[in-house]
Parts: C-alpha cells; structure tokens; sequence
C-alpha cells in the first residue's frame, strides 16, 4: 500500500504505515460536557453523537445523487476510486463508465491520498474516536453503539490498517463539504448500495487533486 499525506496525519495512522497498532479504546459511554456553539460550527464527523437525522437517507437529486457516469480509467471493474477534490466516490464499472456517489471528504490538513483494499466491513458499526481525535475533542464519548444516532451512520468500509473508513453519517446534509478528519462519508442510503456492491479486498485509489 502506498500513502500520501498531505498534512500533518501522521498520528492518525496505524501498524500498517509504521506506527503502533490502534489499541481498543475504554468502554466508557458518558461524554464530558458539549462545548460552546461557536466551535460546534467547525466541528467533524465524531460532533454530535445522539443525533438522529431527518434529513432523506438518500440523496435522489442535484449533482450528489447516486448516478451511473461516463469514467474514463484504467482500473478493473469493481475498482474504488475516490476523488477528493471533487467530492466524488466512483465504483469502476468497465466500458468507459462508473457508478458515482456523492461524499463529504477531509478538511483541510486532513487530507490524504493512495492506495488500500477494503480490510473489514460492518452494518451500524460501533464507533471509537481514535485517540487524536479525543485529544484534540476530549468532550467526546469513548465508545458508542451502532445505531441511528451514530455518527458512523448505517455501513462502514474500513480501509487497510488506517484508522480511515468509508461510512455512512447521521449529517447527510454535509454530503459534499470538506468537513471530516479524513474518513468519506456517504448518506445512509447510499452507503448501503455501496455496501453490498463491494466486497471485502477491493481495491480502493484515493485521489486527492482535481481531474483535469
């Protein structure tokens, strides 16, 4: 596997990539108090576990609808490719075409590109901030149960040996914004498609530059 960061994520990452593996996290469920308003607006994906969303699971119109798209590529069919940029997540098809999805990617100096395989997937997965994002959002819970109001949402795709992942999100409306802290996030509904589309072992290429 081959990783560029773009910033400083070097913390974020695990064995994999030359760093100590990610050890399980305490299981304690209380959050420390939530902070000012203020700075919930420049918050990331782990902000507000507990939410549940009434916003449409799938997003069916505007340019992040799931679509079936011209692709030019040179990847095998069932190939995962991520362009960052342009908040795109493509399932390579063949014959010139892919299946696209809309996402909300890293913000910045959470950005990063390369190439993994999908090692793991889970339905309403747990969620575990890891432990860069509980220092720098130590009001955070140490572990929360799947469900509705998680903010992993309803599928995960985990990513080689980074603490990365592709997953659903109870903050559809941010499908399409640079917000998170290096996950891809899709609308429930689409993330389930995409789901049972891809098996573990795909390869996934994460693009962070615009296509020309």
């Amino acid at each position: 596997m081959s990783i560029t960061i773009h910033t400083t994520l070097r913390g974020l990452f695990v064995s994999g990539f030359g760093l100590a593996s990610l050890l399980a996290l305490s299981g304690a469920t209380s959050a420390q108090p939530r902070p000012p308003a203020a700075i919930q607006e420049t918050m990331d994906i782990g902000d507000e576990p507990g939410r549940v969303s009434t916003e449409e699971a799938t997003i069916t119109d505007g340019p992040y609808a799931r679509q079936m798209v011209l692709f030019r590529s040179s990847e095998a069919p069932g190939t995962v490719v991520i362009h960052s940029a342009e908040r795109f997540l493509y399932v390579v098809q063949g014959n010139g075409r892919a299946l696209r999805y809309g996402i909300g990617v890293g913000r910045e100096g959470f950005t990063w590109s390369g190439q993994v395989k999908v090692s793991r997937k889970a339905e309403w997965p747990d969620w575990r901030p890891p432990p860069e994002m509980l220092q720098r959002q130590p009001y955070l819970p140490r572990f929360m149960a799947g469900g509705p109001g998680n903010p992993m949402g309803a599928r995960a795709l985990y990513l080689g040996s980074t603490v990365f992942r592709i997953h659903g999100t109870n903050q559809p409306e941010t499908i399409g914004q640079a917000i998170s802290s290096g996950c891809f996030r899709l609308a429930n509904g689409d993330i389930a498609d995409l789901y049972d589309r891809v098996p573990v072992g795909t390869k996934v290429v994460i693009r962070h530059k615009a296509t020309l």
